[in-house]
């Protein structure tokens, strides 16, 4: 089993990634493989909604997104971590988000995933609410912790003396274990996944 924690912050190892490497080691000590996959400080564009992705297999703007979804099809879970840019997730983050989920509800339906946010004071709960609604409308379960997966400090000493958003860290790694072993033990016991209806979109015009 393996997850990935995706790193959004422009910083390679500034805080956020402190924050992952908690709960990387957690899941490490479960048995699960890990890697952490960081975004990278050059922009990543937005989404154009031209739907090219939709006929390829892959968005036409070679960056980390197509490197991303190559690996998706062999992950069991995803973290996706963020610092809090006036109470929401990094532009980065964002983009690349919007680019990854787009039209591909059946690539990560059934698998956990969580958000991580590493703020200096205020704006995590906000910013967690934010990526959360990817998952809720990809048919993920969502894994939670002890509290709400965030971390304080303005550099990575700071969140290290976060002895409650490290202890929360840990949690959640040890929740996102438990749980990808309970889905492993549900299919082998012959436990199928749900299996969904055909999408019916509807809108509001008559």
């Amino acid at each position: 089993m393996k997850v990935i924690l995706v790193n959004g912050s422009p910083h390679e190892k500034g805080c956020t990634y402190t924050a992952l490497k908690e709960v990387e080691a957690t899941l490490n000590k479960n048995g699960i493989q890990t890697e952490i996959f960081w975004l990278g400080n050059k922009p990543v564009a937005g989404c154009i909604g031209c739907g090219n992705c939709l006929k390829t297999g892959e968005c036409f703007v070679q960056d980390k997104v197509n490197e991303f979804l190559e690996k998706v099809p062999q992950t069991d879970g995803f973290i996706f971590g963020t610092p809090v840019h006036f109470a929401a997730s990094s532009g980065m983050l964002s983009s690349f988000m919007d680019r990854v989920f787009y039209g591909r509800r059946n690539l990560f339906s059934n698998k956990p995933a969580s958000a991580v946010a590493s703020c200096r004071r205020g704006g995590a709960t906000a910013t967690l609410d934010e990526i959360n609604k990817y998952f809720g409308i990809s048919n993920m379960p969502i894994v939670s912790s002890q509290y709400w997966n965030m971390v304080h400090g303005s550099k990575p000493e700071d969140v290290l003396k976060d002895e409650e958003g490290m202890q929360t860290m840990r949690t959640l790694g040890n929740n996102m274990a438990w749980l990808l072993k309970s889905i492993e033990a549900g299919k082998k016991a012959g436990i199928e996944l749900p299996k969904n209806e055909p999408i019916a979109t509807t809108n509001f015009i008559r």
